[in-house]
């Protein structure tokens, strides 16, 4: 079933849906189970599984100098979507992205998930690498979301990205994207960044699910925007509960996200993570009432370094 039809099956009912991690490299899958464990008993709609670019890291030669190296730390989002599917018959949306592979790669990647019989995908571009100033795409890849969009589409009218037929198209793949509630950090403002949501809606884009925030009214407001616009597709809400002290300035840093005013005070009065881990449960469940009670019905948690706290966000509202 298309993501679309699942958030939309029953507009009467709370649904949550939840992104996960794969294991790092060399790492078992004990720790991802035990989240997906955690929060099944909610009746997820869906579950995301990200993916990583590759990244540089440096080795020292024998004779002092340093090589730079591309790795990948986090593979496996593939096989890790079909092990969960297998093993608790939950919808699965793997992310596909830009970052770190060629087209080929990613072709190679939908042909696996055809046969997989997994039609569902979030397509993004992916941050860029630390070290660089701009995204950089690999040589052969991808520099932008639509480019990977026509790449999905063509695959889905039965052609290779070079054109070759393919003999036994499979099932097409239904797709969403990201939104920005603040405005991707390299947009050069929210109108030109709801201009290429519109493209991404218009290119076939059947829904998209938004960057964290704390903000609903940044939400609303964003919502509203669009569908002035004529963005017409579902837009769901995506909630992180604050989990440690660190994370009143981490987050903003790393997710280009504002936090209120009156959260950042109470953040302040905090001694300890588990302090803070309190109030983030406790501001995330008045944000997601607050979401519910002005008629969202799906809302998606970002469960990194936050499953408990996500488990029990759910508990109380679900």
């Amino acid at each position: 079933m298309k993501v679309v039809d699942i958030i939309k099956q029953d507009t009467q009912k709370r649904g949550f849906s939840f992104e996960v991690l794969p294991p790092l490299k060399g790492n078992g899958t004990g720790n991802l189970f035990s989240t997906i464990e955690q929060l099944k008993e909610f009746n997820p709609h869906y579950i995301n599984i990200t993916t990583h670019h590759s990244e540089y890291v440096y080795h020292e030669l024998e004779d002092g100098h340093f090589v730079r190296q591309r790795i990948r730390r986090r593979p496996g989002t593939i096989a890790i979507a079909a092990a969960i599917q297998n093993k608790f018959h939950i919808p699965v949306i793997p992310h596909i992205i830009c970052s770190g592979v060629t087209k080929e790669d990613i072709e190679y990647e939908l042909i696996d998930l055809q046969f997989l019989e997994i039609s569902n995908v979030l397509l993004l571009r992916g941050d860029k690498a630390k070290d660089d100033r701009v995204f950089t795409p690999t040589p052969g890849g991808h520099i932008h979301t639509t480019d990977l969009i026509k790449q999905v589409n063509l695959f889905n009218k039965g052609f290779f990205i070079d054109g070759t037929p393919i003999r036994h198209p499979g099932e097409p793949f239904s797709f969403g994207v990201a939104a920005y509630p603040e405005k991707h950090e390299e947009a050069p403002n929210m109108e030109m960044d709801l201009e290429f949501l519109k493209r991404k809606q218009n290119m076939g884009a059947t829904y998209a699910v938004t960057q964290l925030f704390y903000d609903n009214q940044k939400y609303f407001s964003f919502v509203k925007r669009a569908r002035d616009m004529g963005i017409t597709i579902p837009i769901i809400p995506g909630i992180k509960p604050l989990a440690k002290l660190s994370q009143l300035t981490v987050v903003p840093r790393t997710f280009h996200c504002d936090l209120p005013q009156d959260l950042a005070v109470e953040v302040l009065k905090c001694k300890t993570d588990e302090d803070a881990k309190a109030l983030g449960i406790e501001w995330a469940t008045q944000q997601c009432k607050e979401l519910y009670e002005a008629g969202v019905r799906n809302i998606h948690f970002y469960t990194m370094s936050a499953v408990s706290s996500v488990a029990e966000v759910a508990k109380r509202l679900l």
